[in-house]
């Protein structure tokens, strides 16, 4: 699996231009995925001196990268060099700007190692907290009960 990770806000805290504190097992996370033979691409908006900070950032923790802002494809790099965007071609990207924000990296794991979604896992937790029941109540469900109990 192709796998883009964000710097800043991901793998550190967020601290642009400076180097944040790392995320906790986000290095050691990666560098597991890894080992397991997914590619991993640096995808950042960090450049020049800053990109170099990040790059020996990461190279004195023992992660490396499969690429740095790129895919490594012809398309992508002749795209790149005619000044216009071109979409990367990865499977996953893990960024602290998604819609609902960056899970903890045990979770990322998760999601990747096992294929469920950020969902399934979240769905699991709650079921395995609520115990004596099989599944939790739906919205409506609750709904339906509130409006009962004020009749």
């Amino acid at each position: 699996m192709v796998i883009a990770v964000d710097f800043d806000g991901t793998i550190v805290e967020h601290k642009y231009p400076e180097i944040g504190e790392e995320r906790p097992f986000a290095v050691e996370t990666l560098k597991k995925l890894a080992e397991q033979r997914h590619k991993l691409i640096l995808w950042t908006v960090r450049e020049g001196k800053l990109l170099e900070d990040a790059l020996d950032w990461c190279k004195e923790r023992g992660l490396e990268f499969y690429a740095i802002n790129s895919d490594c494809s012809d398309r992508f790099n002749e795209a790149k060099d005619k000044n216009y965007s071109c979409k990367l071609n990865a499977d996953v990207f893990i960024d602290d700007k998604n819609i609902s924000g960056i899970p903890d990296w045990g979770t990322i794991y998760r999601i990747i190692t096992t294929g469920k979604s950020y969902q399934q896992i979240l769905r699991a937790r709650i079921y395995e907290e609520m115990g004596e029941l099989e599944e939790p109540p739906s919205p409506k469900w609750m709904f339906w009960k509130s409006n009962r109990s004020r009749r």
